[in-house]
């Protein structure tokens, strides 16, 4: 930087005057983005280690009570419990030098059936973080990275992070809340649920509507191998199959609903699937499309759910899409109007917004 004759400090673009006590204060608040991002790491350690675990279990706890019912060494828990602390996701008492879980963190960071449960969205934070170079190389070429090669914690982390979300709402409120759509489950119809990944959606339906036919397809073919594990040891095998196959790809016709569960915006050619989607679909069926929360004006997503979205948009979501043909790159924060748009030029006539929550918007889409 160079200064004016008040010795003010300027940016050497511009010369324009900088405010110290400014800059320093973007200084703190990056520090404590880093330490953020440590904690992506320090999340999962705490999860995959049984942290959080024990500490709901047995409450105020010093480093060396943990570590001994852990069975882990004094440093890393020492030092765990002082970031966690540092981060405000535990309590310290200086007098007592015991570290506390609150009810309420203790439901979010180890609770499965919560749809507060989040160490699986922090799972993919640090999965999509590892394969950043990947992506830096990619963004400096114009090409992609599908999803296919990206660190297991992806692929793990996404159906951990989803899964209780879908558990929570989908039977209870999401498929309720399309017109007719619930009734036609009960009574025995053809569903395709496409880009399934580990088959979170589909099981859950099939265990709730056991006249109805399922058949997950995705292109992962090592999701698919889990989503059959994952059918088999719901018991659901005799009314749900998976196949392989992108969403142009997927076979059959006559379903009476089809679903997207977070998927479209990943897709190369969104609107290629939307045509496939309105081949393959009933006259009177349903295609319910779930896709992350967002509005149709960049200054509606300027929010902690937003940049969370445009985080995984830039180095998880829209490489997936620029790696396969077509390359539309919609973006997770795509919002209602651009699906609208997408389902409106392959043939749906009848468009709206079903039902929300801070994650999800949930589309019915109609012929």
């Amino acid at each position: 930087m160079t200064t004016t004759r008040t010795d003010r400090p300027t940016t050497r673009a511009t010369d324009v005057p900088v405010d110290p006590d400014r800059l320093m204060a973007f200084v703190l608040r990056a520090v404590d983005e880093v330490g953020a991002t440590l904690n992506c790491a320090l999340v999962t350690l705490g999860d995959q280690l049984g942290y959080y675990r024990d500490l709901a279990q047995h409450g105020p706890t010093t480093p060396s009570e943990l570590a001994e019912r852990t069975a882990t060494p004094l440093p890393y828990v020492r030092e765990w419990l002082s970031a966690q602390a540092a981060g405000s996701y535990l309590r310290y008492d200086a007098g007592s030098g015991r570290f506390t879980l609150s009810p309420e963190v203790a439901v979010a960071m180890t609770d499965e059936s919560s749809p507060a449960f989040l160490p699986g969205f922090f799972q993919i934070a640090l999965g999509t973080v590892r394969d950043a170079d990947r992506v830096i190389a990619a963004a400096r070429t114009g090409q992609g990275v599908g999803w296919h090669e990206h660190d297991a914690d992806v692929h793990l982390g996404c159906e951990r992070f989803f899964r209780p979300g879908y558990e929570a709402n989908l039977l209870t409120s999401w498929l309720p809340a399309l017109d007719g759509v619930a009734e036609k489950l009960s009574a025995g119809v053809s569903v395709a649920d496409v880009g399934c990944g580990h088959g979170a959606s589909t099981v859950l339906m099939a265990q709730a509507y056991g006249r109805s036919r399922f058949v997950g397809s995705d292109y992962h073919a090592a999701s698919i191998a889990v989503a059959r594990e994952r059918a088999a040891a719901a018991g659901v095998e005799s009314n749900i199959s998976f196949e392989v196959a992108s969403a142009t790809g997927i076979t059959g016709t006559g379903f009476e609903l089809v679903t997207m569960f977070d998927c479209l915006h990943d897709m190369g050619d969104p609107a290629a699937a939307a045509r496939r989607v309105r081949e393959v679909i009933a006259d009177d069926g349903t295609w319910m499309v779930v896709e992350p929360a967002a509005g149709d004006a960049l200054e509606d997503n300027l929010n902690p759910i937003g940049r969370a979205y445009y985080g995984f948009s830039t180095l998880l979501c829209t490489p997936a899409s620029l790696s396969q043909p077509g390359a539309a790159a919609l973006g997770t924060q795509a919002g209602p109007a651009r699906i609208a748009e997408v389902a409106r030029d392959a043939g749906f006539s009848r468009f709206r917004t079903a039902a929300q929550t801070p994650f999800n918007n949930v589309y019915e889409i109609r012929p």
